[in-house]
Formats: structure tokens, C-alpha cells, sequence
């Protein structure tokens, strides 16, 4: 991605007001989700007016938009902070490589073997994943796992996180590389659903995805595996 400041911009610090940081900012808020300009001057080691100039230029890019923080508990003086999540034409400067070709050859799948041949190939491009993630997740203890699948999810450039929650975990997934394909063929998120199931020795179910127009694909992980029943993946109705 590339971001390029207006001519009429004030001097800056070339050292923090570029275009590669202005990346490496954009990139922050996809791997961390929504985040406040203090979270970023944090995470980036710049100072909050730096970080301040990068955003007031991404958000008039189209790259970010600002809504209000969510508040959850006892809400303290003075308004929440805004925080900044990338826009759909945001996620468009990061990869999505061919995109068009990957529709144009599943929309060929489909016609000439079906839905179910366009489910086996979305199952078959997870084999090699499944096999590399199934030894870290087996040595690990399993309240653990979630944690662990989340990270070898973030080396593969899906910049996952989990969080706790009272009925077990959730996995948020910042990127989606082949969000734009699933948003015509859902079967690439319901066959990663079956892989986390199948990872994770328990049922799981969909929250949420990129592709159908939230934020982050979001998955509900149970804390204990069900050892009692065959794994299922379950999402809810679109």
C-alpha cells in the first residue's frame, strides 16, 4: 500500500510523516482491530501528533473511518475516544491477489460440477494448513489451543486474536486473503469453520465475517472440547 501526502501538507518530521509509516499504521489497525490514535502512538513508538497527521491523511484517503469506542463497564468522565477501523476500500490496498481469477475459475467449478465440487476444492486448498497447525495444536493444553491457533493463523497473514469471554473464547481474524471470493462463494469460510472444528476437537461456531460485510471474521470457540460427539462447525443464518 501506498500513501502519498498532499503538496499542501505542513512540514513534518520526515522520519514519522511518510508514506511507509502511514502504512505501517494502516497495517497496525488491521492486525489489531479498531484502535484509538494513544493505542498507535503506543504499539508504533511515535508521538500522538504524528499519529494524529497519518490518520487525518488515511481517513481522507477513504483507508480509515472513526466511530465511537465502545464502552463497556462503569463509563468515566469526558467523551470516549474514536477509534479508526479500516473501510472496505481500505482493505482493497492490501493483497487480494487475482481476486478475479480465483471467481472466474470457482464460477467455472460451479457450473460444470456444482456446489458440492466448489465445497471439496474449498476443503482440498486447507489440506496443507490443517497438516501444518494439527501438530501444534496436539501438544498443546487444550485451554490453550484457541491461543495457539490464533498465533499460527497470524503467521499466515490472518492476523488473528482471541479474547475470553463467560461462555468460552472468541477468534477475531483482522484479514481475510480471499475475502473478496468468499463473498460469492461462502463455501471458503464454511470449510474453514469445519478445519477449526476439526483442530479444536469441538464445535464452533461462526460469528461473523469479513466477507459478508462485518469487520473481522469472528469465531465462538467453547472453553471445554466435547469429548462425547464428532466436531461440527456451525454458523449462523445469513
Amino acid at each position: 500500500m501506498k500513501y502519498n501526502g498532499s503538496p499542501d501538507a505542513p512540514a513534518a518530521d520526515p522520519a514519522v510523516d511518510d508514506a511507509p509509516t502511514r502504512e505501517r499504521v494502516a497495517t497496525t489497525i488491521l492486525e489489531n482491530g479498531p484502535s484509538t490514535a494513544a493505542d498507535l502512538a503506543v504499539q508504533l513508538g511515535l508521538t500522538p501528533a504524528a499519529v494524529r497527521r497519518h490518520l487525518d491523511q488515511l481517513l481522507a484517503d477513504g483507508v480509515l473511518e472513526a466511530r465511537d469506542q465502545r464502552i463497556t463497564g462503569q463509563r468515566g468522565r469526558g467523551r470516549p475516544a474514536k477509534v479508526f477501523v479500516i473501510t472496505d476500500s481500505g482493505r482493497d490496498h492490501f493483497a487480494h491477489a487475482y481476486d478475479e481469477l480465483a471467481a472466474g475459475a470457482l464460477r467455472y467449478l460451479a457450473e460444470t460440477g456444482g456446489d458440492e465440487a466448489v465445497m471439496a476444492f474449498a476443503r482440498h486448498r486447507l489440506v496443507d494448513l490443517e497438516e501444518r497447525y494439527r501438530p501444534l495444536l496436539q501438544t498443546a493444553d487444550p485451554v490453550q489451543r484457541p491461543r495457539v491457533l490464533a498465533e499460527a493463523l497470524s503467521k499466515d497473514g490472518f492476523a488473528a486474536s482471541v479474547s475470553t469471554t463467560p461462555a468460552g473464547a472468541q477468534m477475531c481474524q483482522h484479514h481475510c486473503p480471499v475475502a473478496h471470493v468468499a463473498e460469492e462463494f461462502p463455501q471458503m469460510c464454511e470449510a474453514e469453520t469445519e478445519m477449526f472444528a476439526r483442530l479444536l476437537g469441538t464445535h464452533v461456531q461462526r460469528l461473523a465475517t469479513i466477507a459478508h460485510g462485518d469487520g473481522v471474521c469472528t469465531t465462538h470457540l467453547p472453553h471445554t472440547p466435547d469429548t462425547t460427539s464428532s466436531p461440527t462447525a456451525e454458523r449462523l443464518p445469513s
